[in-house]
C-alpha cells in the first residue's frame, strides 16, 4: 500500500471506524500478452472513421502543442465501462501517446463493492450513495441522476477522497450537483491549500469548476452541512493530453442511458465539453428475450441525437455489442454443447450497424475483433483465459488485450486520416 493511499484511508476510516466507511482500491496496470484480433465486418475494426474526424482534428493539435485543453474521451456503458479495464488500458495507450491531461469524470464515492478504477484510490464517510435501479422495458420511476447514474448526499462532514498515482495529478476539480433548500457547501483540500465550492440552493443543477492552487495528488471534499448532492467528480490534469472518463454501471442497457435526468445530463456534457462520446451498451440488451427490434433502434436513434443535442461539439462512436454466451442450453457452440449467444444479440449488432451507418456515427466492431462467434468459448479456454467462466465478462488481463485492440484500431484509423491529410495539403 502506498503512503498516499495508506494516508487517505486512515483519514476516511479512522482508527476505529468499522467497514461503514468504503474505501475503492487503485487498480496497478499490467499488460497482457498479444493475442491476434479477429477481421470483423469494418474495416480495421472501425466503421464510418470519417465520423470522427473532429476528434482526430482535436489529437492532431495535441501532437502539434497548439491545443490549450485536454482532448476529452467519454465512455458511457455497462459493466464492461464500468470496471474501467477495458477502458483503462485504452486511457494509458493514448495519454502514453499524447500526455497525460487527467483522470477525468468519477461518479461520487464508491457506487459498488469492489469498484477499483485505474489511477486513483477512491473513498468515502458520510456519503449517502445511490445508484439508479435499472430500467425494465416498460420503465420505471428512478432518482434524479446524471450519466454515471449514481448520487451521493452528504452528511455534516461527510468526507470524501480521491488520491491519484504519480503522474495523474489534479490542477481543476470539477463538481456537478445541487445545494440543499438553505444552501450548501463543500470545503475543498488539495496541495496542501483549503478552500471552499458553492453548490448553491435548492434542485437546480450546478457544475462548479475549481482551479487547484497547485497540482495535486490528493482531493478532498467535506460536506458543511447536510444535503449537499454530487452527481460527479471531474479531475483535470496538464492542459495538454488526453484525458478519459469511463461512466458504467453494471447491468445497464440503452434504456438506462435513456433515463438519465435532461437537466443533469445537459449540465454535465456542458460542463465536461467531451471531444468523444463512445455509447457502449448492449451486452445486457442482447440478453433481454423479449428485446423488440423496433423499439430498441427508436431508443439509440434517440439517444444519438440527444447526445448531438446537448454536446454538438462531440464526436459519436459506438461499441458494437462483443460475443457472450448463456449456459444451459443443448447443442451450443462452445465446446461443451451447453452454452451459446442469445438470439438477440445478433439483433442488437445488426440494428447498431445500421443506425450508426445511417447517422454517419463511427462504429467499432467489438464482436469481429475478439473473433466472432463463440469467442468468448474460446478466449475463456486459452492457457492464460482472457474471458471469465461466465463467458461474458473479460478477465483482467482479457480487457487489457481486448482494450489494446480498440486502441490500435482508433489510432490507426487517426493515422490514416493524418496521411491523408498531409497528401491533401
Amino acid at each position: 500500500m502506498s503512503t498516499a493511499r495508506g494516508a487517505l484511508i486512515a483519514v476516511l476510516l479512522g482508527a476505529a471506524v468499522s467497514s461503514a466507511a468504503p474505501v475503492a482500491a487503485q487498480t496497478p496496470y499490467v499488460a497482457t500478452p498479444a493475442v491476434e484480433p479477429g477481421v470483423g465486418v469494418c474495416p480495421g475494426g472501425l466503421c464510418q472513421p470519417d465520423a470522427l474526424e473532429s476528434v482526430f482534428e482535436a489529437l492532431a493539435e495535441t501532437e502539434a502543442g497548439t491545443r490549450d485543453r485536454p482532448v476529452h474521451i467519454l465512455q458511457i456503458g455497462d459493466s464492461h465501462t464500468a470496471g474501467d479495464r477495458i477502458t483503462g488500458k485504452l486511457r494509458v495507450e493514448m495519454q502514453g501517446r499524447f500526455g497525460r491531461a487527467g483522470r477525468g469524470v468519477m461518479p461520487p464515492g464508491v457506487p459498488y463493492p469492489g469498484y477499483a478504477p485505474y489511477q486513483v484510490t477512491v473513498g468515502a464517510r458520510g456519503w449517502v450513495v445511490e445508484n439508479a435501479p435499472l430500467q425494465p422495458p416498460a420503465g420505471t420511476p428512478t432518482p434524479r441522476v446524471g450519466l454515471s447514474g449514481v448520487r451521493a448526499t452528504g452528511t455534516r462532514d461527510g468526507l470524501m477522497g480521491f488520491d491519484l498515482e504519480p503522474g495523474s495529478e489534479a490542477t481543476v476539480l470539477g463538481v456537478c450537483g445541487r445545494g440543499a433548500a438553505d444552501g450548501s457547501v463543500l470545503s475543498v483540500e488539495a496541495g496542501g491549500v483549503g478552500r471552499e465550492l458553492d453548490l448553491g440552493r435548492g434542485e437546480a443543477e450546478v457544475c462548479r469548476d475549481m482551479t487547484l492552487p497547485t497540482a495535486a495528488r490528493s482531493v478532498r471534499l467535506v460536506a458543511r452541512g447536510e444535503g449537499a448532492v454530487i452527481d460527479s467528480v471531474r479531475l483535470d490534469g496538464a492542459a495538454r493530453g488526453v484525458m478519459l472518463s469511463n461512466l458504467g454501471r453494471v447491468g445497464a442497457t440503452l434504456r438506462d442511458l435513456a433515463a438519465r435526468d435532461e437537466g443533469i445530463v445537459s449540465a454535465e456534457l456542458t460542463a465536461w465539453r467531451p471531444d468523444l462520446i463512445v455509447i457502449a451498451f448492449g451486452t445486457n440488451d442482447g440478453f433481454d428475450d423479449g428485446l423488440d427490434s423496433v423499439a430498441y433502434e427508436a431508443v439509440l436513434r434517440g439517444q444519438i441525437a440527444r447526445m448531438r443535442r446537448l454536446a454538438p461539439g462531440a464526436s459519436l462512436m459506438l461499441l458494437g455489442a462483443p460475443d457472450a454466451l448463456r449456459s444451459g442450453v443443448t447443442g451450443g457452440c462452445s465446446t461443451d454443447g451447453m452454452r451459446a449467444p442469445p438470439s438477440k444479440l445478433a439483433v442488437v449488432r445488426d440494428v447498431q450497424r445500421r443506425v450508426a451507418a445511417d447517422l454517419g456515427v463511427a462504429l467499432w466492431d467489438w464482436h469481429g475483433r475478439m473473433g466472432g462467434d463463440c469467442s468468448a468459448d474460446r478466449l475463456a479456454l486459452g492457457a492464460e483465459p482472457l474471458m471469465r467462466g461466465d463467458r461474458v465478462h473479460f478477465t483482467s488481463a482479457g480487457a487489457d488485450w481486448i482494450g489494446g485492440i480498440l486502441s490500435g484500431d482508433l489510432m490507426g484509423a487517426y493515422d490514416r486520416w493524418k496521411a491523408e491529410a498531409g497528401s491533401v495539403d
